[in-house]
Parts: C-alpha cells; structure tokens; sequence
C-alpha cells in the first residue's frame, strides 16, 4: 500500500462529521482492508452527548457584484466554507461579510479551518491576503449550499481481525478533517496500512481491533455501543493523529503514563530516536480524551510527529503535501509496527529451571571464539538469565539491562529451544 497515494486520494473529499463525504472516504478504505460501514442516526443520545443531524455540503463560495469575480469557492479548497455552515444565498455589504470571515493575520497565506459544529451559523473562511483585496465599497453574492438531516446517520468503519487469543490491540484513528494531511489523513494511511500487514501476515497472537471515526463524537459514539466488550478485551492500543510529517516524534500518554502501550511506545521511542518529546495527559488533545477518561480507562496511547497544536500549519491549508511526506508516513507506519511485533512477543515472563547459572558451551550457546563482540554478547545473555526468575516480561528484562528488545527475545528462543526456560 502507498500511503502518500492514499492520502492524495482523499485529499479533496468534503469530510466532516458526518455526510457524504465521510461515507466516500470510508468506501475508499473499505476496497483496501475488509472494514464494516455502521450507521448510528442522527439524534441518538450517546452517554452525555447527542449524534448531531447529518451535514453535507455542495458548493459555496463569493462574488464580489461590483466586478463580477468570484473571489472565493468552495471548490477551489473545502477549508473555505467552516464545517456545518448553515445554508445562505443573499447579497451583503462589506461590513456584514466581514462578520461572517474567518483568517489568520499572522498567517497570511492560510486558509483556518473552522467548524460549528453544534451552533447554527454560516460563514467563510479565507487567507490574510484574500482578505485585504476585499473592496470596502462593493456588494457581494453569498451563496451556501448546504443541509442538515435531523433523520440522518454518523458512519463510522470498523475492522476487527481475530488471533489466537480474544484479548485485543486497538488502533483508532478519525476522518473528519477536510482537506489536510497531517491531520488528519495521516492517521487513517498509517492505520489502514497496519491493518493491511496484519491481514497478510496472519498468525496473530493477539486480536487487533480497527476503527475510523469522526473525532470526539465518533470515539463517544463507539464507546457508548462497544464500552463492555472494550473493557473486557482491551490490552493495548494507540489513537492515531499528526503521523506524516519528518520533524519530531511525540508521546502522549494515557492519564497516569504507565500502561502497557505507554511502556512500549516509549521503549520503541527510545530505541529508535532518542529526541522525542514526552508529553503529559494535560497536554491531551484527540480521542485519547475519551479512550482514557475516568470510568473507561483502556490502555491507550498515541505516538505523534508534528503533535496537534505544536507546529505552525495545523488548522490551516497549509497542512498539505509540503509538510507530509511519503518517508514520514512510512517511518510512523514501521514505529507501529514495532511496537505490535513487540507487544505479541512480550507475553511471556521466562523462568530459568537450573540452579545457578546454566553451562551454555554445552548447548552451543557460548562463542567459540571470544571477541570484544561476542563478549558484549555473552555479558548480556548472563544479564538476561539473571532476571529470568518468571516474574519480568521480556520487555522488563530488556529495559533492566539495557538490551535491545529483539536481541533479549532472541536469547528467549535459544534458551527455551534448548530446554533451559520455562
């Protein structure tokens, strides 16, 4: 799978919370891995909240009456009309249109992305720079084209694939953002990608669980109708957000920073670029918000580059195909995939069943030669017994001793196939 041609594909598909557009995104999903299109209507209480009305939009955009230019369309960028505008079709004056636009002076050239979600409202949104050539003398056509469905549906994707045991890592990653990449289509590329691999690959110890959601009300919405068995089978997982760029590495943790995919995002953090960021649960800000409050508290956590909120383009435009790119969709696709190989391996707490420390030149496990690189070699194995007391994970191990993960499961293997482990 290409996840920049994934990306490209849907760059210009109106999205939002719900619509046609959502639906067209996830059918596109749905032609790569076997995902199940659901449906909750439109005024359905979940938990605190309501489903709000289906929203879609055709067109929008301005004419400036005295030259007869259209001088901004819907069109051209879905970020033009703020999401669930309400429909609008009349002529205004300067001073009224300017009460209706959106724009960012200290970012002259980006188009903000602004919604309404659960205030009726209509308006546009425009670059700086638009916005100076507007003509203070002239009248404008305002057209919107757009409805709400009060007996319409919130769609959502879902994909579960099942190994050898029902507990299950859970990826979760949404599709409401119109037209921007790092967020959010990163996040869909990069878990669609993981859900692919793992179909190929088969032979999965653990269940993996996949859903693609529009934010906050989609993970309420999920939450509400599959809470129980979440509860019950959950044993990991990550919410995926801000994962294309190349500029840094981020981990946001769960509410207390010490559940199992905090413990392993971080190690492969570490293992694998030292310069991250380690952020704190108040620095939160997608649906980690709702997979770890209080009364659900599934252990998960999200491993950013670019995190949301911290680099200048989010929100904007400008998140575009200059700041994602193909190497840091793929890097965030291999950090994840890590993470999993390490998760499915980590499940067993080795037990050394000898006194002592077991002769290994015997079984063919001690170097025939000694060299300052079978040295290093022998001084961690005898490290790794040396916490084979059957109450460390591999993991654990790795981490006291300071031993890559793959090298400690490879002494794991050896010993266990010459019967030292139990």
């Amino acid at each position: 799978m290409n996840l920049l041609k994934f990306c490209k594909d849907l760059y210009t598909i109106p999205r939002s919370l719900t619509g046609k557009g959502v639906v067209d995104t996830l059918n596109y999903i749905q032609g790569i891995i076997p995902i199940k299109i659901n449906h909750v209507k439109s005024g359905s209480k979940v938990f605190d909240w309501t489903v709000p009305p289906e929203w879609n939009i055709s067109e929008g955009y301005i004419i400036d009456l005295s030259s007869g230019e259209k001088i901004l369309d819907f069109s051209n960028h879905n970020l033009h009309v703020i999401g669930y505008s309400d429909a609008v079709d009349k002529e205004v004056d300067y001073d009224e249109l300017v009460e209706h636009l959106y724009y960012i002076e200290e970012q002259p050239n980006a188009i903000p992305y602004i919604t309404s979600y659960y205030s009726r409202r209509w308006g546009f949104c425009m670059s700086y720079n638009q916005y100076k050539l507007l003509n203070k003398t002239s009248r404008f056509k305002i057209h919107i084209n757009s409805e709400f469905k009060d007996d319409g549906v919130l769609s959502y994707g879902e994909l579960c694939i099942k190994g050898k045991t029902d507990k299950e890592i859970f990826f979760s990653s949404y599709i409401c953002h119109p037209q921007m990449v790092n967020n959010e289509l990163s996040g869909p590329a990069v878990l669609t990608g993981i859900a692919e691999h793992l179909l190929m690959r088969g032979d999965n110890y653990y269940s993996y669980r996949f859903v693609l959601i529009p934010e906050t009300i989609g993970s309420i919405v999920y939450l509400s109708r599959n809470l129980d068995v979440l509860k019950s089978n959950v044993f990991g997982g990550f919410n995926l957000t801000c994962v294309g760029d190349e500029r840094s590495w981020g981990l946001i943790p769960s509410r207390y920073g010490n559940n199992i995919s905090d413990v392993i995002a971080e190690y492969v953090l570490h293992q694998k670029n030292k310069d991250y960021v380690k952020y704190t649960w108040l620095d939160r800000g997608s649906d980690e918000r709702q997979y770890c409050s209080p009364g659900v508290d599934l252990p998960i956590s999200s491993v950013t580059r670019s995190k949301y909120g911290q680099y200048p383009e989010y929100h904007t435009s400008l998140d575009n195909f200059d700041l994602v790119t193909e190497n840091g969709l793929n890097e965030s696709l291999e950090f994840y995939l890590k993470c999993i190989d390490v998760f499915e391996k980590n499940r067993f707490f080795p037990k050394l069943n000898v006194l002592c420390e077991p002769q290994l030149g015997k079984r063919g496990l001690y170097p025939n030669i000694s060299t300052k690189k079978s040295t290093k070699m022998v001084a961690n194995m005898m490290n790794f017994i040396s916490y084979c007391d059957g109450t460390n994970s591999i993991l654990e191990i790795s981490k006291i001793c300071n031993i890559d993960f793959d090298e400690s499961f490879k002494y794991y293997v050896n010993m266990k196939d010459n019967g030292l482990i139990d």
